[in-house]
């Protein structure tokens, strides 16, 4: 008489029997899928906001962003005793056009440079310094994620360093001289789209530079600060090789008539039209970020001991 296996017998037996590789779950084959550039870019992202906003860096360049602020209390004051109000070659200057001033001559042309060197030099050069980039590089995510994700996180960073600064100078200044909050409140809403978009071009520029050279910092600072307002001042092709060149078209004030400052705006203000510039600024950001991307995945990064 032969024995006939019982049914736990024979479950036993099945699943001790070796699996095919054609009998793999395809849910494991998915856990095992190395993450998206976007998804990872996002965890590196909330992983470097943090860090960010309580750097050294940021506490040095938030001091920075207090000096526009501490002006327009000059201002407000000298204006409150003196009823006569702050004058320009002679004529009664509003508020309106005194904050344009401060935003044309201390935020674009100064802080949002600064800002992007500092920052967009540091994305990948902080971690190699602190010698972090291996833990990162090491992790199952594609290299020009950390690159992505930290620009992000640098976006996020400088714009809520920037917000409060240009949010009290706005409430300073534009009062003077029987402005309107209200009446002013959407061309401040425009200089903020506009400075982050000049936060945008500028950490782009400054983190290709960050990847690709050595001494990123000093060559950032020569760039914003040399190259950009030498080239500026002369006719020719090379001024479109800047950024301020189109980043100056989406400022929307108009400076006071008949003075020095009017003069220089002047000369600067050779720029194309709206349109032109945002869609050169757009491809200025996705292009450097694609260059700064691949030196990060093609990159040997030797720390030193």
């Amino acid at each position: 008489m032969t024995d006939t296996p019982t049914p736990s017998a024979a479950r036993s037996a099945e699943v001790s029997r070796p699996m095919d590789a054609t009998e793999v779950p395809r849910q494991s084959a998915r856990d095992h899928q190395a993450p998206d550039l976007l998804s990872s870019a996002l965890k590196i992202f909330d992983l470097s906001l943090g860090q960010m906003l309580w750097s050294r860096r940021s506490v040095f360049l938030g001091v920075l962003l207090g000096g526009p602020v501490l002006l327009a209390f000059a201002l407000r004051v000298i204006t409150a005793l003196h009823p006569s109000g702050f004058r320009i070659n002679g004529a009664v200057a509003g508020g309106a056009p005194i904050f344009g001033l401060m935003i044309w001559l201390l935020y674009i042309r100064f802080i949002i440079p600064v800002l992007g060197v500092f920052y967009g030099t540091a994305l990948i050069a902080d971690e190699v310094e602190d010698k972090t980039i291996t833990y990162l590089f090491t992790r199952p995510i594609p290299r020009s994620a950390v690159l992505l994700g930290k620009y992000f996180a640098y976006l996020a960073c400088t714009s809520l360093l920037i917000l409060p600064s240009v949010m009290l100078v706005y409430f300073l200044i534009v009062p003077i001289g029987g402005g309107s909050i209200g009446a002013a409140f959407p061309s401040l809403l425009k200089d903020l789209g506009m400075l982050v978009v000049g936060l945008a071009a500028y950490g782009a520029v400054f983190a290709l530079v960050g990847t690709r050279l050595k001494r990123p910092l000093v060559v950032g600072l020569v760039f914003a600060f040399g190259w950009e307002p030498g080239v500026l001042l002369f006719p020719g092709y090379l001024k479109r090789a800047t950024v301020a060149y189109y980043l100056q078209a989406l400022v929307t004030h108009e400076m006071p008539q008949d003075s020095a400052v009017s003069l220089l705006m002047q000369v600067f203000r050779e720029v194309p039209g709206v349109l032109t510039s945002l869609v050169s600024l757009a491809i200025i950001v996705v292009v450097t970020l694609w260059l700064a991307g691949r030196s990060v995945e093609t990159r040997e990064y030797v720390l030193d001991q």
